[in-house]
């Protein structure tokens, strides 16, 4: 089963004014977030509870459009990759979810 999102982060996101002052660059723990988020889209029931595997390989920039594509085989262990919508990928991992407490 495969689920893909696609998102922009405004550079007026809270996190940008700090990473990196005059060269803003979209913070690792922003694009996962993104990554739990398409996850809700595609199973508003389920939450990620870890986090096995991530590797960031390029900046995203604020105003970038990128896409997180899931897959998963069991509903249980989850890969995540993410590209840029111009080309290029971004981060790459796997994670595990379940129900969340309150489905």
């Amino acid at each position: 089963m495969r689920q893909e999102a696609s998102y922009v982060v405004a550079a007026a996101h809270p996190a940008m004014p700090g990473h990196f002052p005059g060269n803003a660059v979209v913070p690792a723990v922003v694009i996962l977030d993104h990554v739990g988020a398409a996850l809700a889209a595609w199973r508003s029931d389920f939450i990620i509870s870890r986090i096995s595997r991530a590797k960031f390989i390029a900046v995203l920039r604020p105003e970038e459009s990128f896409t997180v594509t899931l897959a998963s085989d069991d509903l249980t262990s989850f890969s995540f990759d993410c590209q840029k919508d111009s080309g290029g990928q971004i981060a790459s991992g796997e994670f595990l979810a379940g129900l969340s407490s309150h489905a």
